[in-house]
């Protein structure tokens, strides 16, 4: 059965991240209601949505207080602007409550709509900072291979995959890239994991020299590198990489735009693995995905300066009309409230134990290579050869394949760069629900490995 909004979406509709002529052949894959973990297609067919939509819908799909608190701010005023000096209580509220969540340090919060939008700006604010300081010439960020910061022209810059940057004239602006932090796959032979570690540390080093540090605005990370292949960091790699920018004054910004509020089993990733933020950015499960909103959280250190070029300027002069939006910081708002009254992090805590023994128990099916996660979210890699590490050529497309097997068997999950898939499901999964995701998805395996 063929839904009556297919031709319509292949008529009019353009789709990101989408090859475009193939749409053409397929149409669209329809997604028409949810509930809990679930969502149901145009056909009346059940998915575990074991993405959480696109790493964000933590409380799933039919949170009844998100709907009445965005119905209760739409009612009383559904729009009004953060521009010269206004400003509405959900807003106040919520900048409140992120400063309080967020890592010892950060001071001031500034909204913005969504995780591109929020890198941008941290990358703006990066080189005010600097102005601010008389070293007006540090204008370079560093990121690592494979990182993925957003679309948007610097988000785009400081992203590091191909199909984000190719046909687009990106980077756009200056943009340094240094080794992946995943061991399984760029560990030298016969190297350690604290071998690996400190061989990057001193390369991020040799960089620095190499560019020169009077020219580095910042390093930007994702505490687990999500979109380009949820690979998460080995022992001590933060620890390193923070000592290395600190001997060499340059800012650490961290992308919490997948990791923030509990996915990583704490409040932030930063938590998780040690970092000490001079920016952060975050979004997605900032509203648990049900309005766009996002926020770039500010150092105590980084705020005065803002206020030194301020008061040079006249004026922070940067914003957009919808940063702050009342419906979607008060929807926040009250999504925090539930992470806080429900304990969601000490359930994330719980419930990934069952996760992790399941993924990591798929580290022996013949087409697994490596199985890595982190609270509720992992990926796993694909491989041909498990003593060689040897992956199957692109054009066989395996981690697409496994994918559309997972469908088949009522399981969304996500290919990932690095012939990997992707695992994030809603935060708010049960044990029960956690092993029927990871039999759903050892099924889709099972019939991948038979077709070879």
């Amino acid at each position: 059965m063929t839904s009556p909004f297919t031709d319509a979406d292949k008529q009019y509709v353009l789709h990101p991240f989408t090859p475009l002529t193939p749409h053409q052949e397929n149409g669209p894959f329809v997604i028409t209601r949810g509930e809990g973990i679930y969502v149901w297609d145009d056909e009346g067919r059940q998915y575990i949505e074991g993405m959480s939509g696109l790493w964000c819908t933590s409380l799933g799909f039919s949170e009844p207080r998100l709907v009445e608190a965005a119905r209760q701010q739409l009612e009383t005023l559904p729009f009004s602007h953060m521009f010269t000096h206004r400003a509405t209580e959900p807003a106040i509220e919520l900048s409140e409550q992120l400063v309080k969540l967020a890592p010892a340090g950060i001071a001031r919060a500034f909204l913005v709509n969504s995780g591109s939008e929020a890198v941008d700006t941290a990358l703006k604010m990066a080189w005010y900072y600097w102005n601010s300081q008389g070293q007006p010439k540090k204008k370079k960020f560093i990121s690592r291979r494979r990182a993925y910061h957003g679309v948007t022209i610097a988000a785009g810059s400081v992203t590091a995959l191909p199909y984000v940057q190719d046909g687009f004239d990106l980077p756009a602006i200056a943009a340094v890239h240094c080794e992946t932090p995943h061991y399984y796959r760029y560990a030298k032979d016969g190297e350690s994991e604290a071998q690996f570690v400190a061989r990057l540390a001193e390369e991020l080093e040799a960089q620095i020299l190499a560019e020169g540090a009077d020219s580095i605005a910042a390093f930007i990370a994702e505490p687990v590198m999500g979109a380009g292949g949820a690979m998460t960091p080995p022992a001590g790699y933060f620890e390193a990489i923070q000592a290395v920018l600190q001997k060499h004054d340059i800012l650490f910004i961290a992308d919490e735009v997948i990791c923030g509020f509990g996915r990583t089993g704490n409040m932030f990733g930063s938590q998780t693995y040690n970092i000490t933020p001079d920016l952060m950015t975050c979004a997605k499960q900032l509203s648990s995905a049900y309005l766009p909103i996002g926020a770039v959280l500010v150092s105590e250190k980084l705020y005065k300066g803002f206020v030194s070029m301020s008061d040079k300027l006249g004026m922070f002069g940067t914003g957009n009309t919808y940063g702050g939006h009342p419906v979607a910081a008060a929807v926040a708002v009250e999504t925090l409230k539930i992470y806080q009254e429900r304990d969601t992090i000490a359930h994330v805590r719980r419930v990934s134990e069952p996760f992790l023994q399941r993924l990591h128990a798929l580290g022996e099916h013949p087409l697994i290579g490596n199985t890595r996660g982190v609270g509720l979210i992992a990926g796993i890699e694909i491989v041909k050869d498990k003593a060689s590490k040897a992956q199957y050529p692109v054009a066989d497309k395996m981690a697409a394949r496994v994918m559309a097997a997972a469908r088949a068997e009522g399981l969304i999950v996500r290919a990932v760069p690095g012939d990997s898939i992707a695992i994030c499901p809603p935060l708010i999964i049960s044990e029960e629900e956690i092993h029927s995701l990871f039999d759903r998805l050892t099924r889709a395996l099972d019939k991948v490995h038979s077709t070879l």
